[in-house]
C-alpha cells in the first residue's frame, strides 16, 4: 500500500499510522559534525551503561538554524539513571555546548529502558521516542512500541497529567527570574510542551500529526498566543504567562478526548 499525498501531509504510514518525524538524513550539513561528536561522546562517556540514543527537535527535522537552535538528545539507560549518571551527561552537555557555535544549547533528556517501555509510560514517553525521536545509537526502542494512531486514546494519555501540569508552569513563570539567562530555557520549554499538547489534543479531530503549524489551519493557535519567543534569540526574551484562555481550551479539548474515546469504545 503506498502512501498517499494526504497522509503524508498529515504525518501519517500508508496504514494510517504516525510517521516518525525525522532522520538522520535529514540532519543540516552544518549540525552533521555536531551530531557526530554527540554519539562520540555519549559512547565513551555513558559506556557499558547506555543502551541507546536519540535526537529529536528541530536537527533531526531539517528544520535546525545555525546560531538560534539548540541540540536535543534523549538517553536510554540499561538500568535507572543515577546522580553520577545525570552529572556524566551534563558534563556532556556543558563540552558539546562550549565547541560547537552552531548550536545555542544541548540538553539531554535521561531515563531507563524498563520506563520507556513501562506500561505506564506506552501512551507518553513511549509515544515519543517512537514517533519524536530519531535512533542515535544503539537498539531502537520503537522496535518494541505500538505503531501509534492519532486517535483520542492517543490524545487522553499522552495529556493525561494536564489539569496538574498548567498551575505548575504558571508558578514557574511567575518565580523565574528577570534576566534573560533565566527565561531563555523555560519559554524553551514552555513553548515546546504548549504547543505538543495542542497539537496532540487535536490530532483526533484533524487525523493526523505535525509539528507544521501552517498544516493544521490555527488549530493549535491558543498554544501559539500563550508564549512568545523573538525571532533572534539574543535579545531580550519576553514571557507571556499561561492564558486562561489556554488552559479553558486545554482542559476542554483533553476532556472531549476522553469522550470521543469512550464513544468509540462502546
Amino acid at each position: 500500500m503506498s502512501e498517499t499525498p494526504q497522509q503524508h501531509a498529515r504525518g501519517l504510514d500508508p496504514q494510517g499510522r504516525i510517521a516518525r518525524e525525522g532522520s538522520l538524513t535529514r540532519v543540516p550539513p552544518a549540525f552533521r559534525p555536531v551530531v557526530a561528536a554527540a554519539r562520540e561522546r555519549l559512547r565513551d562517556v555513558l559506556g557499558a551503561r547506555l543502551h541507546s540514543a536519540y535526537l529529536y527537535g528541530s536537527v533531526p527535522r531539517g528544520a535546525a538554524r545555525v546560531g538560534r537552535s539548540d541540540l536535543d538528545l534523549l538517553v536510554a539507560l540499561h538500568e535507572e539513571p543515577t546522580d553520577t549518571d545525570r552529572e556524566d551527561l551534563r558534563a556532556v552537555e556543558r563540552t558539546l555546548d562550549a565547541e560547537f557555535e552552531q548550536v545555542d544549547g544541548v540538553g539531554a533528556l535521561l531515563y531507563s529502558r524498563a520506563r520507556v517501555l513501562s506500561e505506564l509510560e506506552r501512551y507518553d514517553l513511549g509515544w515519543f521516542v517512537a514517533c519524536l525521536c530519531t535512533p542515535l545509537l544503539g537498539d531502537d526502542l520503537a522496535a518494541r512500541l505500538p505503531r501509534y494512531r492519532p486517535d483520542s486514546l492517543l490524545a487522553r494519555e499522552t495529556n493525561g497529567d494536564l489539569a496538574a501540569l498548567l498551575p505548575r508552569w504558571r508558578e514557574r513563570i511567575a518565580g523565574v527570574a528577570d534576566t534573560e539567562e533565566a527565561r531563555r530555557p523555560l519559554v524553551r520549554f514552555l513553548s515546546r510542551h504548549l504547543v505538543r499538547t495542542a497539537f496532540t489534543l487535536v490530532m483526533p479531530r484533524w487525523n493526523g500529526w505535525t509539528r507544521v503549524r501552517t498544516r493544521a489551519r490555527g488549530e493549535g493557535a491558543p498554544a501559539r498566543r500563550a508564549v512568545t519567543v523573538p525571532a533572534d534569540r539574543r535579545q531580550q526574551v519576553q514571557i507571556r504567562p499561561c492564558s486562561r484562555r489556554y488552559s479553558s481550551w486545554a482542559r476542554t479539548e483533553s476532556s472531549a478526548a476522553g469522550h470521543r474515546e469512550r464513544s468509540t469504545s462502546a
